[in-house]
């Protein structure tokens, strides 16, 4: 009769995880919001008229993926045991391997004209103090406002954002 066992994953693996997880999302909330802005436009146009142009951009400017490997190297390294005795040992550093698109620069500058062209501008609104966080009501932005100096943006937990002109 044969035995085996099924590898036990510690739950604190889980809850050493929760704390990065709340960083990411805490960190999310503090970045500027990056979106394509015309005011009187609704946000489902702004994404429909974005979506169209990443395709143009995909059609005129296809991906160029690109692969390149670190050099691999040998370096001697001296291991000694306890008693003094030693011996060189060789590790391998190096050898990783990256992709990238060589093409995505001009693809996003082709995705900026097809926008601009449409009316769109690109613009970054900064995240919105906690007192004007607090003071604002729960929303999504559904038609883009005129932006001010002050406009600020709060992301919601759903993945949907709110622009927000304190005064």
């Amino acid at each position: 009769m044969a035995f085996f066992t099924l590898p036990v994953f510690p739950p604190f693996r889980l809850v050493r995880r929760l704390p990065l997880t709340f960083a990411a999302l805490a960190l999310a909330a503090c970045t500027p919001l990056g979106i394509y802005h015309k005011p009187g436009a609704t946000v489902a146009a702004m994404q429909d008229t974005l979506t169209n142009c990443e395709v143009e951009g995909l059609q005129r400017v296809p991906v160029d993926r690109r692969v390149e490997r670190d050099p691999v190297r040998i370096v001697p390294r001296k291991v000694c045991d306890s008693a003094g005795n030693c011996t060189v040992v060789y590790d391998r550093v190096g050898g990783e391997i990256r992709t990238w698109d060589a093409n995505a620069p001009l693809r996003q500058r082709v995705l900026n004209q097809c926008m601009a062209a449409q009316g769109y501008a690109f613009v970054e609104l900064p995240a919105c103090p906690q007192g004007v966080k607090r003071a604002a009501p729960t929303a999504a932005t559904t038609i883009l406002p005129r932006l001010a100096p002050n406009s600020c943006s709060i992301r919601n937990g759903d993945g949907t954002w709110q622009i927000v002109t304190p005064g």
